[in-house]
C-alpha cells in the first residue's frame, strides 16, 4: 500500500499513534474480510460494507501521508 510513501509510512510506524490506528484497523480489517472469504455462506453484504469502510481508512491514511511527507 503506497510503495511511494514506504520510508514514511516506516518511520511513522510505532512513533505516530494517529497513524498506527489507522493503520491497525486497516489491516485488521483486511484480515476479516479475507477471513470471511475463505469461510463456506459468508455474508455478501457484510463484506461490501467492510470493504467501503476498509477503502475509508485507506483514503485517509493517504490523506495523512500527504500532510505528513
Amino acid at each position: 500500500m503506497f510503495s511511494e510513501y514506504r520510508s514514511l509510512i516506516t518511520s511513522l510506524k510505532g512513533h505516530d499513534a494517529y497513524f498506527d490506528r489507522l493503520f491497525k484497523k486497516h489491516n485488521e480489517l483486511d484480515d476479516k474480510i479475507n477471513a470471511m472469504i475463505s469461510a463456506n455462506g459468508f455474508d455478501e453484504t457484510l463484506i461490501e460494507q467492510l470493504k467501503k469502510e476498509k477503502l475509508l481508512l485507506k483514503d485517509e491514511i493517504f490523506i495523512y501521508l500527504q500532510q505528513k511527507a
